[in-house]
């Protein structure tokens, strides 16, 4: 029953759209790094390029916990990628999830990975421990839960880890959209959740129900279209998961429109043409 939890902000890199400042001048000069350039690059694959604008956010940034776990989700996507583990068949076939192999992650990968993730605990700490509202810090932790599940799950089969980390992400999405509603961003933790255990055997909800878990298909469809919609950094992502789950309910115009508009959004990624070629047949 734990095996759903692979989606649990898998490849919390898939997740930002670009963002660059118009200049000024006359002549054209290069746009400002943001850590929306970070994830495009990210998005479509450019890793190198993806961590130096990381490095130069944390550089001009390094009070912000966000440049840390974002770098640290540069690491996860490129193992992913390295590893191949993010083919959409994968997460629409649950036997084939749960036959999937142990994989051997790149030491050194693992270990930068972890130092992002720690370096951004312990600003996102420090900011909660003198402003509890903080909502950019909370959002850290959010993002820095989903990766440590996503490393779990999909890159070392811990599946108990992996639904622990998503149950501690979805409780700080939802104090972090108490504080604030408009951070739709925030909607997919709790989404996710609803959604994967939402389609588990009725005894099995009942059961996690007991455990504080909130599983409901319906309401995580319904959240997962509020970041799809109004979301900034988790938009695509969340347009991902939804043409994911289109599949799984044998919905494939939805699936393949959203991939379509994926595709053409982020055309140097090639999972999303080879996705949407593979259910077009």
């Amino acid at each position: 029953m734990f095996s759903r939890c692979r989606f649990h902000l898998v490849a919390i890199v898939v997740f930002c759209l670009v963002t660059l400042a118009a200049s000024a001048r006359t002549e054209p000069t290069p746009a400002p790094s943001t850590l929306g350039t970070g994830y495009h690059q990210m998005y479509n694959l450019n890793f190198t390029d993806a961590h130096k604008t990381f490095l130069q956010w944390q550089h001009d940034h390094p009070q912000d916990p966000m440049g840390f776990v974002s770098n640290a989700a540069a690491y996860l996507f490129s193992e992913f990628n390295r590893l191949h583990i993010l083919e959409v068949d994968l997460f629409t076939d649950d036997s084939e999830f749960e036959a999937r192999q142990k994989l051997a992650p790149d030491p050194a990968v693992k270990a930068a990975f972890k130092q992002q993730l720690a370096e951004s605990d312990q600003l996102a700490d420090a900011i909660l421990a003198r402003s509890p509202q903080d909502t950019n810090a909370l959002f850290a932790k959010i993002l820095a839960g989903g990766l440590r599940g996503d490393y779990a799950a999909l890159i070392e089969k811990r599946n108990l880890a992996s639904l622990s980390y998503m149950k501690h992400s979805r409780i700080l999405a939802d104090q972090l959209l108490q504080r604030d509603p408009t951070c739709y961003d925030a909607y997919l933790a709790v989404g996710v959740e609803n959604y994967l255990l939402g389609i588990d055997p009725a005894p099995i909800r009942w059961f996690l129900s007991l455990t504080g878990a909130q599983p409901d298909k319906a309401a995580g469809i319904y959240k997962l279209e509020l970041t799809a919609i109004h979301g900034h950094y988790l938009a695509p992502f969340a347009r991902l998961l939804l043409a994911v789950a289109a599949i799984r309910d044998k919905n494939l115009p939805k699936a393949r429109s959203l991939l379509q508009g994926l595709a053409s959004e982020f055309p140097q990624n090639p999972l999303y043409a080879h996705e949407l070629a593979r259910i077009s047949h």
